[in-house]
């Protein structure tokens, strides 16, 4: 399952549904879903836990313009976000693990934006030039003779690992 979110009215904030849509319009191997959302709500977790592998994308403040990065990401309750109306990852994979017992391989792919104003439709360029590395890592992440358990990609810890990789 891939799921691409953020706010397409916030700039380089919508480069998730961007991919997305993207992969979508590529076509993905049969078994893999791809969704857009503005938000993560509660309601995905039902969806997640029916898939042994999720890929969410998004964008992200912290790091240097045009940085893609993956992340292997694990449940963690104290992810909780400041809003009751949307969640992180995390949190929706806590509440699989809570509720279901079962929680799928996750990993994050995103990209670092430097613009997002709201009533701001476009990506900026150094946006637009991290949509193919992104595209490459989600390829790669839903091949299914790539085994990528979080413990073997570069620099992996058992918790969370991030790959990143710049963007001239």
């Amino acid at each position: 399952m891939i799921i691409g979110y953020g706010s397409p009215i916030r700039g380089d904030d919508a480069i998730g549904p961007l991919v997305a849509d993207r992969l979508q319009a590529e076509g993905m191997p049969e078994g893999v879903e791809v969704i857009s959302r503005h938000i993560l709500t509660a309601e995905l977790v039902a969806d997640l836990v029916e898939h042994d592998r999720v890929v969410f994308l998004d964008a992200a403040v912290d790091g240097a313009p045009g940085e893609v990065r993956c992340r292997s990401l694990a449940p963690d309750a104290s992810a909780m976000s400041t809003m009751a109306h949307f969640l992180d990852p995390r949190e929706l994979l806590a509440w699989c693990e809570t509720l279901y017992d079962k929680v799928p391989e996750t990993f994050l792919v995103s990209a670092c934006g430097t613009s997002f104003d709201y009533s701001n439709y476009v990506l900026t360029p150094t946006a637009e030039a991290a949509i193919e590395p992104m595209l490459d890592w989600v390829r790669r992440l839903i091949d299914p003779s790539e085994p990528l358990a979080s413990d073997q990609l570069p620099g992996a810890s058992p918790r969370e690992t991030e790959t990143p990789l710049r963007i001239p």
